[in-house]
Formats: C-alpha cells, structure tokens, sequence
C-alpha cells in the first residue's frame, strides 16, 4: 500500500513537471527575423577626377586680305586630350544634378595645302580647352547616365608653311575662343567613392581672325578659320559621400 501511495505521488510530481515545461514554452515570446538591409548608392558630393581621350576638329579657313572670301581649304586636326575636372553632384530620388569644371591639355594637329596657292600648307593646332557646364541625370543605383551644356573655352593657333621644305612663312600666336558645348556620359560607381565614366562632348568654337606674322615681324595676311570640336574621354572620380542604407 506503501509503494502504491508512493508511486501515485511521483507520478503526479512528474505531471507537474511537464505541464509547467509546456506552460513556459508557450509563453516565450515569437522574435521576427532580422529586416533586410539593402545599400543604396548616393550620388551626393564633390568629386574631384583624372580624363584622357581623343579629340577630332574639323578646321576651314577663308582668306581675308587678299582674296576675300576665298576658300584655303579644310582638314581634320586629330589628337590625343588629358586632363582633369571638379564638381559637385546631388541627388533626389533617381535624379541627380550637377555642376562640373574641366580642363585638358590637347594636341589635336592637322594641315591642308592651300586652295589658293598650293606652294603654301596651313596648320592649325588646338593645345588646350576647357569646360563649365550643368549636368542632369538618371541614376539606377550606382549606374549614372547624364547629359551636359555649358561653356567651352578653346586655345588654339595657326600657320603658314612652305608646302615643299616645311620652313615657317607666317604664324598667329596662340587665340582664346569661347563658345558653347554639348555632352552625354555614363558613370558607374565601382566603389562607395570611386567611379569610372566615359563622356562624349561637342565643341562650339565658331569662327576665328589669325593675324599672321613673318619671323621677321613682318604682317603676312588675316585667314578667318572656323571648327567645331568631338571629344570622347574615359574618367575616374574619386568622391566625398558614400551609399545610404535604406531598410525594408
């Protein structure tokens, strides 16, 4: 009778047990599942880059001294372009907009002989130019597609050589022509702030008056030149910013 009354109590001790057990496990609390984090690229900030590319300018000159408004002929002047560029980028929602100051040293060199003397070949060089322009852009995430238009300044010169030999008949020094330019790039940000682009970007440069000097001082003539200009540059940027993190 002993055992029974003994067996009865550790059986109901062990009830117990167990429904107090269930009781705690069904009242901890359900945790969720940590949210998803998603990086969003952000635009935002100054940049400051390196460019290098290929320039094309289509050259045409005209007499002015001696047989107005006569043809001296066209050619291309073709070269290499280097250079750098600073700006400020913002952005809301996907679009971006911005402000951008660019200068390059360039080389782009051609020459003709002269339509109206062939003994004479006339070269043109631009050594330089620079860019002040607005940008409007698209971003899908750390891809960049923009336009621009602005301001273009162009440093260029001119020369009259001898067709046979080479030798220097007349030059003009260097001429500053402003103008007008076009552009559309894409960018892609490689890192939180560094990016990697490539622009393509026409020049407005219009019409010209060189003077042209002998070496000995001498006045030898007024060509009027007129040109626009296609650059095509790849870019790096470093910029100051990072991704935004969004949650959902």
């Amino acid at each position: 009778m002993k055992r029974l009354l003994l067996a009865s109590v550790a059986i109901a001790a062990l009830s117990a047990a167990t429904s107090a057990s269930a009781a705690d496990l069904a009242a901890r609390p359900y945790t969720k599942a940590p949210p998803m984090v998603v990086a969003v690229y952000d635009w935002t900030g100054f940049y400051i880059g390196a460019n290098g590319g290929w320039g094309s300018q289509r050259r045409c000159g005209t007499d002015v001294t001696f047989v107005p408004f006569a043809g001296l002929g066209c050619h291309d002047a073709d070269g290499g372009v280097a250079g750098g560029q600073i700006g400020y980028r913002w952005q809301s929602a996907g679009w971006v907009f911005g402000l951008e100051a660019q200068g390059d040293w360039a080389d782009l060199k051609g020459s003709n002989v002269s339509q109206i003397l062939a003994t004479q070949t006339l070269q043109s060089r631009m050594n330089a130019f620079g860019l002040f322009t607005g940008q409007v852009g698209y971003a899908w995430n750390n891809t960049l597609l923009y336009v621009k238009g602005g301001a273009a300044v162009t440093s260029n010169n001119y020369r009259d050589v001898a067709t046979v030999g080479g030798a220097t008949l007349a030059s003009a020094g260097d001429s500053t022509r402003w103008g007008g330019t076009v552009g559309v790039g894409v960018e892609y940000g490689f890192t939180p702030n560094w990016t990697f682009g490539v622009e393509y970007d026409h020049l407005f440069i219009g019409s010209t008056n060189y003077n042209l000097t002998t070496p000995a001082g001498l006045f030898f003539g007024t060509a009027r030149v007129s040109g626009d200009a296609d650059i095509v540059t790849a870019r790096i940027n470093y910029k100051w910013g990072g991704p935004v993190i969004a949650k959902y």
